[in-house]
């Protein structure tokens, strides 16, 4: 395992940190980075013993600065200390990941030069509920909104060649959702990566986990939870205007121009405060203005169209009244959000 080096991130460790280091060493890896990411002193002496090993570095963050900080302060040794090296493979710290399989996945690293996640068997019985239902939600929201297919996406077992790891130190995120930043930055890039299917293991239900499952899945979370309240409070104006022109403008014009006079005005006014949401706290773009206004508003124009389009022909396929013109509105664009999502954040915002 020349050319490789292991990245472990780790707080307030047991006895399975050095069963790790020891089942790393076995398998034949000879530069192992770990860092304490602010360890209290009642379990400072994991470290002590793996520093042992010559082969052995210990990087230490006086308090606790989260996971992705850590892993990050790895990289930054690594790009800084090892610049020979193939690439690096991140392994947790609770035994977790065996051996075998982190040296599968820095060997399939080496062989195509592309970044390899190990994944987990989510469908098997030992697996506990919440992490496989965790795991599905997330999988099935990076595939519909990001269309990114990947079957773990909080895996710890990452292998990330070396020319990756410059571009790794720069991606946000300081505690869990670091990991899952990291996957928004390979689809932004374009970086190609290889799934291998490894042991799904699980010590004490996942009890030594210092993942917290409101706080933690919030920041995973943010950029599409931040899409959801722009569109939400975009979409309380759009339909309060939309509402009202409908309800005023009933028995005043045919159909097809009562839909025209209440869709257009309302949209665009709910645009422009979509897009100054979306611009400045969801996709946090550094494009310039004059070129996302544009992209903007001839995907709204589109959008506006398909929505005018499609709530015509359902409420004139049912025969709707104005009551259910307005739920009907509610299904197209419920139906047209999850594709202006894709849209906005692959070219609309792209930096």
């Amino acid at each position: 395992m020349k050319g490789i080096t292991i990245v472990l991130p780790s707080l307030d460790p047991d006895e399975k940190l050095n069963m790790v280091v020891r089942g790393l060493l076995a398998e034949g890896f000879e530069d192992i980075v770990i860092v304490d990411d602010g360890s209290d002193e009642a379990h400072k002496a994991p470290f002590e013993e793996a520093a042992q090993h010559p082969e052995v570095t210990i990087l230490t963050h006086e308090v606790n600065r989260g996971k992705g900080r850590a892993l990050k302060t790895a990289f930054s040794y690594v790009v800084e200390h090892r610049s020979d090296i193939l690439g690096v493979v991140t392994v947790d710290g609770d035994n977790q990941h065996l051996p075998k399989d982190i040296k599968a996945c820095a060997e399939k690293m080496a062989q195509t030069g592309e970044m390899v996640f190990g994944c987990r068997n989510f469908k098997l019985p030992n697996v506990p509920k919440h992490n496989r239902m965790g795991n599905q939600i997330t999988s099935t929201v990076l595939r519909l909104f990001c269309g990114i297919k990947l079957s773990d996406t909080q895996t710890g077992l990452r292998a990330i060649p070396f020319q990756h790891l410059q571009l790794m130190t720069q991606v946000k995120g300081e505690r869990f959702e670091y990991e899952t930043e990291m996957i928004f930055a390979l689809k932004r890039e374009g970086i190609p990566f290889h799934e291998v299917l490894i042991d799904t293991v699980y010590i004490e239900e996942n009890k030594s986990t210092h993942f917290h499952p409101v706080r933690d899945s919030f920041r995973i979370y943010s950029m599409i939870l931040g899409f959801i309240f722009s569109s939400a409070t975009s979409c309380f104006v759009d339909y309060l205007i939309f509402t009202i022109l409908v309800f005023f403008l009933e028995d005043k014009m045919t159909r097809w121009m009562k839909l025209l006079f209440a869709v257009f005005p309302a949209r665009a006014v709910s645009s422009m405060v979509n897009y100054t949401l979306n611009r400045k706290a969801v996709f946090r773009s550094e494009a310039p203005v004059k070129q996302t206004i544009v992209r903007y508003y001839a995907l709204c124009v589109v959008q506006t169209a398909c929505s005018y389009g499609m709530v015509f022909l359902l409420s004139t396929l049912l025969d709707a009244g104005s009551f259910l013109e307005v739920w009907l509105k509610v299904i197209v664009d419920v139906f047209l959000f999850m594709i202006s999502f894709r849209i906005q954040q692959r070219w609309v915002f792209r930096t």
